[in-house]
């Protein structure tokens, strides 16, 4: 089963992509782990891609591609896939269908985690991760047992530079004037389906695990 989740930036695709992956034993490729890894790994990919991630706009799909086609051909994804933050435009959307197709593989559902604007603002403004484990914290949500550290494993807290209040209003801007389009393209493919995304991390999973089944 290859399953994409679209939503804005905050909309919880990340947190809700564990889940289902879990759920239904997929495996769970998110683009900004592949591009942090990359960058961290200073390969050429996440040389290219970092100064676009720092100004808060998308990298060319050339690279968002290839980080993407390399990691679905590793054999731990034959089972299927969740995609996290892929395809974020109509080009790419294109490109991994064509990917898939010459495997004999296609996207079966699309899940549209849809949040209101104002949310989305509170949300990633109050955003903190682990710096080791990559737990997430939220300062109002979900704030860590001691401030500046991770519960799970005592690492160091941080904020990223694309969730500081001016690049996540610019993400926005970005994402719904670039990728909200994919929301009418699965639809005319009959893919889509959309679930709310406000409300408990459980809630929300919940509806979209019996939405999938």
């Amino acid at each position: 089963m290859y399953i994409i989740l679209l939503g804005a930036p905050g909309a919880g695709k990340g947190t809700q992509a564990v889940y289902v992956a879990q759920e239904l034993n997929l495996v769970h490729i998110a683009t900004g782990d592949l591009f942090r890894q990359a960058i961290e790994q200073g390969t050429k990919l996440g040389m290219q891609a970092e100064s676009y991630m720092e100004k808060g706009i998308l990298g060319p799909d050339e690279i968002t591609i290839g980080m993407v086609l390399e990691r679905i051909s590793a054999p731990d994804c034959e089972s299927g896939v969740v995609f996290d933050g892929f395809p974020r435009n109509l080009a790419q959307a294109e490109a991994l269908d064509e990917a898939l197709a010459k495997q004999a593989k296609a996207i079966d559902m699309v899940v549209y985690i849809k949040v209101s604007e104002e949310e989305l603002l509170r949300r990633l403004s109050g955003r903190w991760i682990c710096r080791d484990c990559q737990t997430p914290y939220h300062a109002v949500n979900s704030p860590p047992k001691v401030w500046g550290r991770c519960n799970q494993c005592g690492g160091e807290l941080y904020q990223r530079p694309d969730d500081t209040n001016e690049i996540v209003k610019k993400r926005l801007q970005v994402y719904f004037t670039e990728t909200a389009p994919l929301i009418d393209y699965y639809t005319r493919l009959g893919k889509l389906m959309e679930v709310d995304g406000e409300g408990s991390i459980d809630e929300v999973g919940r509806r979209m695990v019996v939405a999938l089944r």
